[in-house]
């Protein structure tokens, strides 16, 4: 009989098509079918076919099988009434390809049913591919239709209904539950990420060259329920943060240094029961708040920017903590580099509920100074960001953080279509800060979201003094589209 094999198998893509009900679930296998349970806590392979994920999955999953059943490659009929045989059997369903005798040949395979125009296998038996012709070598080889006891976890609906269909029944015919995911992140998809969470030790075998870049760190953070302060895994989609921006004792430079720390709490608490009164939305209190401050002197260290101390900002910090706000500490780095001033920060970043923001107009050259000319970044900087802050995360099992970049015209960000946003550690935010009349903002707000990379949310500021006229709670969230998921204040 087949052993209940503690594995899930995550795959990007392929609901299965069976020839029938009976076939859904696995049936009993051939004598001397020896079924290997992994022991490594994620094993990822890293195919980009069909049939490299169906090889990976047997063998990973099968030590020995005297039968096998073989497919070919395109052909979908052959397809499916393969899988619905190896179904029945309990036994590895391979697609035809280069790398299959040997396989065959691990296996001790001795009987192998193939379907469709196949090439020639030791042990070979070539069957026509309709249901009564398969039931009849099925049942010579003493396959008998079953119904399996354990319980199927989740299925989610992929982009390809069929892509990995050959993978997904040999898993399911070795006892490996299936949790087909619609990306390659199970914090997207709730019922998965429950279903992981239940089975914190069960191996996990991912499907597919998708999953070879930050699933590991989705995958701990939903087994370990490592979550927002706020609720959820997520930082983004799903919220949206009203923040107030500024220094600590510093009006000048915004509205979070009108007032010491406790006022602050309850000015941005308000802030966002605004926001909840107009839509029934998730608002989440937020400081932005300025470390390190770009100055008009080029200072002891010749940088352009004076950065504040850490014992300056934990009791803002602590304060935001015990209070459910999120912080996110902004950058304006003068001439020297985001990552070395990001660094110098590494103590409060460790922090669940702290973000990091880069201010590219405040980013000089050689020779240039503040307010002479506006400052700019090449993207490879931020990325060189993005990527530290990113392991950071994942090192220190903290949930999503929130990257924030500022911009508020092109030339601030060089070459900004390289702007890496797919590390599952982070949630990448353009922050379009340009104040002025509402017609020129709404300009610059359309400008910037041309031609944008992909996996970007984006973020609206509106300028309590420098606006003209500045929009309410209410025209913000109404006017500006899509619905901003950072609105803040300076």
């Amino acid at each position: 009989m087949v052993i209940g094999c503690a594995v899930a198998v995550a795959l990007v893509a392929g609901v299965v098509a069976y020839a029938d009900d009976d076939a859904l679930q696995p049936g009993t296998s051939a004598a001397g079918t020896r079924i290997h349970t992994p022991t490594r806590s994620l094993d990822i392979v890293r195919s980009a076919t069909p049939a490299a994920s169906a090889l990976g999955v047997s063998r990973r999953l099968y030590d020995a099988s005297p039968i096998a059943v073989v497919t070919a490659a395109h052909d979908p009929k052959a397809q499916r009434t393969a899988i619905a045989s190896a179904t029945r059997l309990g036994v590895p369903v391979l697609i035809d390809g280069p790398a299959v005798p040997a396989e065959l040949k691990r296996l001790g395979a001795r009987r192998v049913l193939t379907f469709g125009k196949t090439r020639k296998v030791p042990g070979g038996q070539p069957v026509p591919v309709d249901a009564a012709s398969a039931g009849k070598a099925v049942a010579k080889l003493g396959g008998v239709a079953t119904r399996s006891a354990r319980h199927l976890d989740a299925i989610v609906v992929t982009r390809s209904r069929t892509a990995n269909a050959a993978a997904v029944a040999t898993a399911r015919n070795a006892g490996a539950d299936v949790f087909q995911l619609r990306t390659a992140d199970p914090r997207r998809t709730r019922t998965v990420a429950k279903a992981l969470a239940a089975r914190p030790d069960t191996p996990v075998i991912a499907l597919g060259t998708p999953f070879t870049h930050g699933f590991a760190y989705s995958l701990a953070v939903v087994r370990r329920h490592i979550v927002q302060p706020t609720g959820g895994y997520l930082a983004l989609p799903g919220k949206h943060y009203t923040a107030m921006y500024g220094h600590p004792g510093a009006p000048s430079l915004g509205v979070l240094g009108e007032q010491g720390v406790k006022a602050s709490v309850k000015r941005v608490e308000r802030l966002a029961r605004k926001y909840r009164r107009v839509s029934k939305a998730e608002f989440v209190p937020t400081f932005e708040i300025i470390a390190t401050v770009a100055s008009g002197s080029a200072g002891k260290d010749k940088n352009y920017s004076q950065e504040v101390s850490i014992k300056t900002l934990t009791p803002l910090v602590n304060a935001a903590r015990k209070a459910g706000v999120y912080v996110i500490l902004d950058l304006q780095p003068g001439r020297t580099d985001f990552l070395t001033q990001a660094k110098r920060y590494r103590s409060l970043l460790e922090r669940p509920n702290v973000g990091l923001a880069l201010d590219p107009e405040w980013r000089l050259k050689k020779k240039q100074k503040h307010l002479r000319q506006i400052g700019s970044v090449k993207v490879a900087e931020i990325n060189r960001v993005s990527h530290w802050l990113a392991r950071l995360t994942r090192e220190k099992a903290l949930p999503q953080k929130l990257f924030v970049l500022h911009q508020f015209s092109l030339s601030m960000i060089k070459h900004r279509g390289r702007l890496e946003t797919r590390h599952p550690e982070l949630a990448t935010v353009i922050h379009v800060d340009g104040s002025g009349p509402q017609g020129a903002k709404r300009g610059t707000w359309k400008a910037l979201r041309r031609n944008a990379p992909d996996g970007v949310y984006w973020g609206w500021k509106n300028f309590v003094d420098e606006d003209p006229h500045m929009l309410t709670a209410e025209d913000t969230w109404t006017r500006v589209r899509p619905h901003p998921s950072l609105i803040s204040y300076q």
